[in-house]
């Protein structure tokens, strides 16, 4: 018989457990629901010395009462994680899998700290971490509302009445348990994995593969056949949203079920395929981050000019970088074939804490452009892609007046929950109503991630809300990168409408 032991987050118990360990116990399984010292009924046993050694002594005590003979499945979601790895690490003859359930993945001498997704936040609690002392030592108050939940993860799919039993069952969380690092001896290396990932809180299994392509070692890590994933179309909280759901991959997980992702290679990289179209051969020339690409007229008149904008977290040392990506380079050569000067970017973005970085980048760069003399300054165009469009925010909330078009293909308009920017500039979707008559080219792709394509989604509704100028160019059987993807002539097609888009909108008096 399966035993699972259900390790709640931040401010719970083991009441969000409740549904989902009856389904298991209905199921056959065995069900134990730990409550972590200080949390839910047990919040008047936290004290001072509370941390996160305290919580792996819970997960250890749980372990010890179940029989030997039983197959032992621990099961950590949002901060629970932690405890449930430096316990398996402890007790790794005795687990049988650990299956992480929209949580992060912390290594030996990272805080759970490092995982709260809300940036502010997490700056505010490294300050107390500093400072040490009873500072650090005190509690993080719970959640009070539906609106301060959201800062912990994506509420999506949990009934009111099940949230206002969260935010009343809440406990306000040991900083130690946050502030204290993991410490593991690499023995729960040896343990099967399983992930079982919310969409609807940002990351799906598709976004994982995509970010192994691009040669993220801690997700390439992940194509063994010891870890599989299982996706879910539902916020952070898939044991209040829907526990049944929750229950089945669960118990999949333990029969060894799930999806494998590809090991990352050359041909698994898409991003690195030949672009869709044949591109001219057009000279480039390197400046610091940027390349230039200038057609060859015998004109004198300076030309308009487009800036690519790649998207990411790109690792900071992946080899080649975006401006050799055949994806840019390719709409850049086409810009250039059409008498306009292309211009791509190597930015800063290799974190999600990095896009204040690669907003400077993108403004340096398009100082760069419109400084050079064969570009006319009073003709630009930005074109942002993937996770980079979040940096048009600042160019929509307030455009210049030389900017003649803001293009956007497979964007990221809305930083995602898990992402910890929702209170930041980054979010194109409330930007859109300072737009005024700026013409907007939307490439958006019918095979979208649902994570993306909600985004989308909520940023045309956006935009037709406040009238903004929003030419949407639709590739219906097309993938984000479609472009090196789906070499297709629906690919092709669309390609060439946004860009002859853009340039048309340059070449306007």
């Amino acid at each position: 018989m399966t035993a699972f032991i259900l390790v709640s987050g931040v401010f719970t118990g083991g009441h969000v457990w409740g549904e989902t360990a009856a389904r298991l116990t209905a199921a056959g399984a065995q069900a134990h629901v730990v409550t972590l010292t200080g949390l839910g009924e047990r919040r008047t046993a936290a004290g001072p010395g509370t941390d996160l050694e305290t919580h792996i002594a819970d997960v250890l005590a749980a372990i010890d009462a179940v029989g030997a003979d039983q197959s032992l499945v621990l099961v950590g979601h949002d901060y629970g994680i932690h405890p449930v790895l430096g316990a398996a690490d402890r007790r790794a003859e005795r687990v049988g899998r650990v299956v992480y359930v929209d949580a992060g993945m912390p290594g030996d001498g990272v805080p759970a700290l490092a995982a709260v997704p809300d940036q502010a936040l997490r700056e505010e609690l490294t300050r107390l971490a500093e400072q040490g002392g009873e500072a650090a030592a005190g509690l993080l108050p719970a959640p009070t509302s539906a609106a301060e939940w959201q800062r912990w993860g994506s509420t999506a799919g949990v009934a009111e009445q099940a949230l206002e039993q969260l935010t009343h069952l809440a406990a306000p969380q040991p900083l130690g348990t946050l502030l204290q690092p993991l410490r593991l001896t690499g023995a729960v290396a040896t343990v099967p994995t399983s992930a079982v990932l919310c969409n609807g809180n940002g990351v799906g299994i598709q976004m994982i593969q995509n970010l192994a392509n691009l040669g993220h070692t801690a997700f390439q890590a992940l194509a063994d056949a010891q870890v599989s994933f299982f996706e879910l179309p539902t916020g952070h909280w898939p044991m209040l949203s829907c526990p049944a759901e929750l229950t089945g991959a669960l118990l999949a997980a333990a029969d060894g079920q799930g999806h494998r992702l590809s090991a990352a290679s050359a041909e698994g990289s898409t991003h690195l395929r030949p672009f869709a179209l044949e591109v001219g051969d057009i000279p480039r020339e390197r400046k610091a981050n940027v390349d230039l690409y200038v057609p060859q007229t015998t004109g004198a008149a300076p030309l308009p000019a487009v800036l690519f904008v790649h998207g990411g977290p790109v690792p900071a040392d992946a080899l080649p970088t975006p401006r050799d990506w055949p994806t840019f380079t390719g709409y850049a050569g086409l810009v250039a074939g059409e008498g306009v000067v292309g211009a791509v970017l190597d930015h800063r973005l290799h974190d999600l804490a990095d896009y204040p970085l690669a907003a400077q980048d993108v403004a340096a760069a398009v100082d760069l452009l419109r400084e050079d003399p064969r570009v006319d300054a009073d003709r630009i165009a930005l074109w942002f892609f993937s996770g980079g469009a979040l940096l048009s925010a600042p160019w929509l909330d307030a455009p210049p007046a030389w900017l003649r078009c803001l293009a956007a293909t497979y964007p990221v308009m809305a930083p995602l929950p898990n992402w910890g920017l929702g209170r930041s500039g980054f979010r194109p979707v409330e930007a859109v109503r300072g737009a005024n008559g700026l013409p907007i080219v939307l490439t958006r792709v019918g095979l979208e991630m649902a994570e993306l394509a909600a985004t989308v989604a909520e940023f045309l509704a956006a935009a037709e809300d406040c009238g903004a100028d929003v030419e949407v160019i639709d590739v219906p059987n097309g993938h984000h990168g479609f472009e090196s993807r789906d070499p297709d002539d629906g690919s092709r097609k669309a390609i060439r409408h946004a860009v002859r888009s853009v340039v048309a909108h340059l070449m306007k008096a």
